[in-house]
């Protein structure tokens, strides 16, 4: 056996996968692009000893993942180079090396580039007569990608396969290995090694020599029985005659999702107007998305998005259910099927998942008592929005409004998604609605604008108005809290049209039968317009635009943020025409959540701290 500056001996190897393969955390759904290349040293058939050529040549393919065999690091006859750094600079991708002997004041071995950062690594030592031999492993978020280079003894391939079983059978993450077996289609080995291993790359091409292919000693497989694996795309042998003594072979594997890792996100409620409410969720493979729902579990129906008469599918999933009874409790599940090909005239589903039954109510029109739990300015504060939830846990709430600054600055789908969950989780948004106002710090990021898609708006505007029950409710949306000439918008804002298209809005809404009619009427917005203190900012255009709607408008209570600071402001104490409450911050110190709730003819808004102190706890 060779010696190895990590592992001496194979039981010691063992040991230390088993120490550091961890078992898969699921996968996004795509094809992995596998290639192996025995390179013989970067060395052609011309003679030449060219690693840009080599480099070339795996970029034809573009590969995720390459095994490459017969590799120099450091030696004599390379003249000190580290051959395989050199192929992966020009590729673009990482490498990894495992030496197999010493050799010419340096190391000859196998190695691995590529694209994605590998989480750990395993060099396991395998017998060879003529020379020492080498197992490589390395572990990706969602597979392991082995590379060896195999005796030319047969007895010595086959002592080998029992090791490499041994790692591949050490964690549940699909485990590929691809390299230079040293045998052919039908050999003893070949006939050993394919009741362990699935060949996923061509056995219909010759490999070897590279100017005039006879022989097939190059592969790529994957352990038997990993249900991951949708199938091979494609596969072939590269036409590459002059880099290298071997073609490089190259699979295009397709990888499908667990059933359990399919739904990414989980079901929230959205929107709960007009009679209707709308059930979104988040796939981690694009998918298929269904709502099974109904007064019963046992008689459930089945509701889907239609695009011009098409299915809706992808990532993001957004179902609309209408025509629902008030007061009936209904109970629902989503249903997740993965496409992994959407062809003009075939496709091909992986498996689905299917989430919790659930169950949600929405209100009688003339139906008085409600809780409603608010919370502002968390600014994606996870351990302060915990601290805030122990005190709601006991109070039996109908939904939820999360008043802007919440998920701040979102720079990404991925950035947004992870606190949209926790905050989903944490009000358990999947049996209750939960409304999610703009802040200026939603506006702000580069997935600002892409924030929307996560939520289903009423009336499909950041604005609207809905009742709960017998009251109405109003949310504005304030925009920026700086003028749109501001150098940091780049002149890309306009949040002076947005706010005069409100002033219409208000002024069409004070006058509607829903709002006239109703027994209580609360408005909702994240910035205040009253109590917006001029040390904070002498910058408040909604009071301007607003101000000569809202003075006389008739609302019992407005709820705002934004401030950072608790406040109550009185009726009449800062020219409202009706209080005024200002949610805390997003420190321990500072946050709140508020309690609204009516019972009969009465309002009530308690605010707490993080410690459950109550704040205020008054009659509006």
């Amino acid at each position: 056996m060779c010696k190895f500056s990590i592992i001496q001996r194979f039981t010691v190897a063992v040991i230390m996968a088993i120490a550091f393969l961890t078992i898969s955390q699921g996968a996004e759904a795509r094809d992995i692009r596998m290639m192996s290349y025995n390179i013989r040293n970067a060395t052609g058939l011309d003679g030449k000893i060219d690693t840009r050529r080599i480099a070339s040549v795996i970029d034809s393919v573009a590969p995720d993942v390459v095994a490459i065999q017969e590799i120099d690091s450091i030696t004599g006859r390379s003249h000190g180079r580290n051959l395989l750094a050199e192929i992966a600079g020009y590729a673009g991708m990482r490498h990894v090396y495992a030496p197999a002997i010493d050799f010419d004041g340096g190391k000859y071995g196998i190695g691995i580039i590529c694209k994605e950062k590998p989480i750990k690594e395993i060099r396991v030592a395998l017998p060879g007569r003529e020379e020492h031999r080498a197992l490589l492993a390395v572990e990706f978020k969602d597979y392991i990608f082995a590379c060896t280079h195999l005796s030319l003894t047969e007895q010595d391939r086959l002592a080998s396969l029992t090791r490499i079983d041994s790692v591949a059978s050490l964690s549940d993450k699909p485990f590929f290995i691809a390299g230079d077996f040293n045998s052919h289609p039908g050999d003893r080995f070949m006939e050993r090694f394919t009741k362990k291993f699935d060949i996923l790359s061509t056995t219909e091409e010759m490999s070897f020599p590279a100017d005039k292919p006879v022989e097939l000693l190059d592969y790529i497989a994957v352990k038997k029985g990993t249900p991951e694996i949708a199938g091979t795309r494609k596969s072939n042998v590269v036409e590459e005659p002059v880099a290298s003594d071997h073609r490089p072979v190259y699979a295009c594997v397709t990888m499908k999702q667990r059933h359990d890792k399919i739904i990414r996100v989980k079901p929230y409620l959205q929107n709960p107007t007009d009679g209707g409410i709308t059930v979104m969720w988040q796939t981690s493979v694009p998918s298929t998305g269904v709502v099974e729902y109904g007064t019963s579990p046992d008689s459930m129906t089945r509701e889907r998005t239609l695009l011009d008469g098409q299915a809706d599918w992808g990532t993001m999933h957004k179902v609309r259910l209408s025509g629902l009874k008030p007061g009936r409790k209904y109970y629902y599940r989503v249903i997740s099927r993965e496409i992994l090909r959407y062809g003009a005239y075939r496709k091909t589903f992986g498996d689905s998942a299917t989430s919790e039954l659930k169950s949600f109510t929405l209100p009688s029109p003339a139906s008085t008592d409600f809780t409603a739990i608010v919370f502002n300015d968390l600014h994606q504060h996870s351990e302060t929005f915990k601290a805030l939830c122990k005190h709601i846990k006991k109070v039996d709430y109908d939904f939820v409004v999360f008043n802007g600054d919440c998920i701040d600055d979102p720079q990404s789908h991925a950035q947004a998604t992870r606190f949209l969950k926790e905050l989903n989780k944490g009000v358990g948004a999947d049996s209750v609605p939960v409304f999610y106002i703009r802040g200026n710090h939603e506006i702000r990021g580069a997935f600002s604008t892409g924030l929307r898609d996560l939520f289903d708006y009423a009336g499909g505007k950041v604005y609207s108005a809905f009742n709960w029950g017998d009251t109405r409710f109003v949310i504005l949306d304030c925009g920026e809290d700086k003028p749109d000439t501001t150098s940091v918008y780049y002149g890309m804002n306009d949040f002076t049209r947005l706010r005069q298209d409100q002033v219409q809005f208000l002024k069409e809404e004070l006058k509607t039968k829903e709002f006239k009619k109703s027994g209580k009427k609360v408005l909702l917005h994240h910035a205040p317009v009253y109590g917006l203190d001029v040390s904070y900012t002498d910058y408040n255009p909604c009071l301007e635009m607003w101000g000569p709607i809202l003075e006389k408008a008739p609302f019992d209570v407005a709820i705002n943020a934004h401030t950072h600071k608790y406040a109550f402001h009185p009726r009449g104490s800062r020219g409202n025409n009706y209080p005024v409450v200002v949610g805390g911050g997003y420190k321990m110190d500072s946050a709140t959540v508020m309690i609204l709730s009516r019972k009969g003819s009465e309002l009530r808004l308690k605010v707490l701290n993080t410690k459950g102190d109550v704040l205020l706890d008054k009659l509006m």
